[in-house]
C-alpha cells in the first residue's frame, strides 16, 4: 500500500509537470509560427511583385511542410482550402488513452490572419507532444510497476524468512492448547521472537508442574481417604470385636470376684486383678480408637472434635497448657476439610510435644468469608526450618501435603532459639459444603 501510494503520488506530479511542459512548448512553438507567417505576409505586403500575398503564403507554406505543435490552414477569398499543414507523423504509432490526453492536453489557441484575397488560421495541437510524453510516461509506468513487484516479492521473501518462528509458535501453542506440555521452543535469532519463546517455554513449565502437583494433591487425597476409611474401619473392629471380648472378660471376672469373695479371697483377688485389667485395656482401646477416628467428629463438628482433642492432650500432660480459640461462624465444610484440619492440629500438637518440648501451645482457628486461617504456635526450642531433614520427619511434610490437597498455603516460621518456638500459619480457601 505504501509503494503504491508513492507510484501513485509520483503519477500526480509527473502528469501536472508534463501538462505544464507541454503548454509551455505549444505554446512557444505557438508564437514563433505566428511571428514567422507575419514576417512574410509584411515581405509579400512590401514587395508586390512577389504576388498577390495568399499565393506567397501557399508557396511558402508548401515549402516550410509540417511545424511541430502549430496546424496552419490558408483559404481563399471564396472559403476554398489554398493549404492544409499535414498531421504530426512524431510517433504516430502510439495512441495515447483519452484520459491522459485529457489530464495534460492544454487549451488550444488559434490565431487569425486575414490578407488579401484570403484568410490564414493558426491553431496550436499538441498531438505529438502528448504521444511523446505518453511513450515516456508508459516507460516510467512499467518500471514503476517492475519496481513494485520486485520490492513487494522482497518484502514478502524477507517478512517470511523473519516471520518464520510464528509457525512454530503458533503451532506449540496449539499443542499446548491439546495438552502436550513437553512442547517446547527452540532458540531463535532475533531476540523478540527469542523472548516469546523463553516466556513460553516457561509457561509450558509451569504449566507441567501445575499439573503434576495438582496430580499429586489428588493422589495425596486419595491416599489419606483410604488411611481414613481403614482408620474408621479398624477403629470400628476395635469397639464391636475386642470391645465385646473385654467387656465379656470384665463381666466373668466380675462374677468370678461376687461368687468367691468370702468363700476363696485368694481367687477373689486374682478375679479382682483381672478386671482392672480389662478396665485397663478398655480405656487404652478406646484411647486407639479416638486416635484412629475420633468419634466426636461425626455428632459434635470440627470445633468440639478439637476441644475434645485439646482436652484430653490436658488430662495426659499436667504440665502443659494449651488453649484453643476460636473466632468466626463455622459452617458444615466437609469431612474430607474437617479430618484434614483435626489431623494437622493433631501433628502439630504432638511435634510440639515430643519435639520442641514445648510448655504452652496455642491453636487459633479464624473462619472468614474468604477462607479460614489456622495458627498453630508454641514456645518450644524451634528448629532450622531448611535444616529439617523431611525424608526421615515426615511431620511438617505430611501436614504440608494436607495443606496443598487443599488448594491452601503452608508457612513455617521458627528459629532454633528456646522460648522462641515454632508458629504454623495455614490458610484454605474453604468452601462450605
Amino acid at each position: 500500500m505504501l509503494s503504491l501510494a508513492f507510484l501513485l503520488a509520483a503519477g500526480i506530479v509527473l502528469v501536472r509537470d508534463t501538462r505544464d511542459s507541454i503548454r509551455e512548448r505549444v505554446e512557444a512553438a505557438m508564437r514563433v509560427t505566428v511571428q514567422l507567417l507575419d514576417t512574410v505576409i509584411v515581405s509579400s505586403a512590401m514587395n508586390p511583385s512577389l504576388g498577390p500575398t495568399h499565393y506567397v503564403l501557399q508557396d511558402f507554406l508548401k515549402s516550410l511542410g509540417y511545424v511541430r505543435s502549430s496546424r496552419i490552414e490558408l483559404y481563399d477569398y471564396s472559403n476554398t482550402p489554398l493549404y492544409i499543414s499535414p498531421n504530426s507523423t512524431f510517433k504516430s504509432e502510439i495512441e495515447p488513452p483519452k484520459w491522459f490526453v485529457k489530464l495534460v492536453s492544454p487549451k488550444e489557441e488559434t490565431v487569425t490572419r486575414r490578407v488579401r484575397y484570403g484568410i490564414l488560421i493558426i491553431s496550436s495541437s499538441a498531438e505529438g507532444s502528448v504521444r511523446e510524453a505518453w511513450s515516456g510516461f508508459l516507460q516510467l509506468i512499467v518500471m514503476g510497476t517492475g519496481f513494485f513487484v520486485l520490492l513487494n516479492l522482497l518484502v514478502y521473501g524477507l517478512l517470511s524468512h523473519a516471520l518464520r518462528p510464528v509457525h512454530h509458535i503458533l503451532r506449540a501453542i496449539n499443542q499446548i492448547e491439546q495438552g502436550d506440555l513437553a512442547t517446547r521452543l527452540p532458540k531463535f535469532s532475533l531476540p523478540e521472537f527469542d523472548r516469546i519463546g523463553a516466556s513460553l517455554n516457561q509457561m509450558a513449565l509451569s504449566l507441567d508442574a501445575e499439573r503434576q502437583l495438582e496430580q499429586n494433591r489428588q493422589l495425596t487425597q486419595l491416599i489419606q481417604q483410604h488411611i481414613e476409611d481403614e482408620r474408621r474401619s479398624l477403629a470400628r473392629e476395635l469397639h464391636d470385636e475386642l470391645g465385646q471380648y473385654v467387656t465379656a472378660i470384665k463381666t466373668f471376672a466380675v462374677a468370678i470376684v461376687n461368687k468367691t469373695r468370702d468363700k476363696t479371697p485368694d481367687i477373689a483377688a486374682n478375679a479382682q486383678t483381672i478386671v482392672a485389667a480389662a478396665n485397663h485395656i478398655y480405656d487404652g482401646m478406646h484411647n486407639i480408637i479416638r486416635q484412629l477416628r475420633p468419634a466426636a467428629m461425626d455428632n459434635m463438628g470440627l470445633v468440639e472434635t478439637l476441644r475434645d482433642m485439646v482436652a484430653g492432650y490436658q488430662a495426659q500432660h499436667a504440665g502443659l497448657n494449651i488453649q484453643l480459640q476460636v473466632s468466626g461462624q463455622f459452617q458444615p465444610m466437609g469431612e474430607n476439610v474437617n479430618i484434614n484440619l483435626y489431623r494437622i492440629v493433631q501433628e502439630a500438637i504432638n511435634n510440639a510435644i515430643k519435639h520442641a518440648h514445648a510448655q504452652s501451645i496455642h491453636v487459633h482457628i479464624v473462619s472468614a468469608e474468604d477462607g479460614l486461617q489456622l495458627t498453630i504456635s508454641d514456645d518450644g526450642v524451634g528448629m532450622q526450618v531448611e535444616a529439617v531433614d523431611q525424608t526421615r520427619h515426615f511431620g511438617l511434610l505430611g501436614m504440608r501435603e494436607r495443606v496443598q490437597a487443599l488448594h491452601g498455603q503452608f508457612k513455617v516460621v521458627s528459629e532454633p532459639k528456646a522460648g522462641v518456638g515454632t508458629t504454623l500459619e495455614i490458610r484454605l480457601p474453604i468452601q462450605t459444603a
